[in-house]
């Protein structure tokens, strides 16, 4: 807050009511502009901060995405061998010999700490806006691939039903069931068609945006 004193003298005419007037203006202008200054500095800092932990987060997602993206295709892998398997139950009304089918799927978070503190400080808004738009869509990127995620551990939840009560001992499925399960797995399969796209587009964002700020 300022403050502004009256004259601790008489005014005598207009010159010294002038001066005075001079005096308390240039020192709001000082005043203001330091106040200012310390603000600009603040939001300066707020911004370094953001700018660091955005960074750091980032850079530790992109490490993780290669792993993230080797498991995804060992699980596409396994329920295209397991499609084969119910094509050929469906053919021979029996399971083929020493085969076995394999449904997993697990969900990968990627951090976004940093991102909502960002928000929450308001340090985007002291960013230019092509700079926070970087970081939005990136982080906007994220947040669709774990929706797609969900739905893919839904879809995974939903093809496992078939075999949780089930052992060695039971019958082979009926055609019928078999054609079911495959139905269902399908639909998990495009679901994580979904989910790899996202994934390789998170990753070109992710190796764009380190190439440009390198640590």
């Amino acid at each position: 807050m300022l403050d502004v004193h009256p004259p601790h003298e008489p005014v005598h005419g207009w010159r010294d009511f002038l001066l005075h007037i001079l005096t308390i203006t240039i020192g709001l202008l000082i005043a203001l502009g330091l106040e200012g200054l310390v603000e600009w500095r603040h939001h300066r800092h707020l911004v370094h901060e953001a700018e660091a932990s955005l960074h750091t987060e980032i850079e530790s997602n992109a490490k993780g995405l290669p792993d993230t993206l080797a498991a995804l295709h060992k699980n596409q892998a396994d329920l295209k061998h397991d499609v084969e398997v119910l094509k050929y139950i469906i053919k021979n009304h029996k399971s083929p010999p020493s085969d076995n089918m394999t449904i997993s799927y697990g969900i990968r978070t990627f951090d976004d700490v940093s991102w909502k503190t960002a928000q929450s400080t308001t340090a985007l808004s002291y960013m230019p806006y092509a700079q926070a738009e970087e970081y939005s869509d990136i982080y906007s990127l994220q947040a669709e691939l774990y929706n797609a995620e969900q739905q893919a551990a839904r879809d995974a939840i939903i093809s496992l039903a078939p075999f949780i009560n089930t052992n060695d001992k039971d019958p082979d499925p009926t055609e019928g069931q078999a054609n079911d399960i495959k139905q269902k797995i399908e639909v998990l399969q495009g679901q994580l068609t979904l989910v790899d796209s996202f994934l390789n587009s998170l990753d070109r964002s992710y190796k764009k945006f380190l190439a440009a700020h390198p640590s």
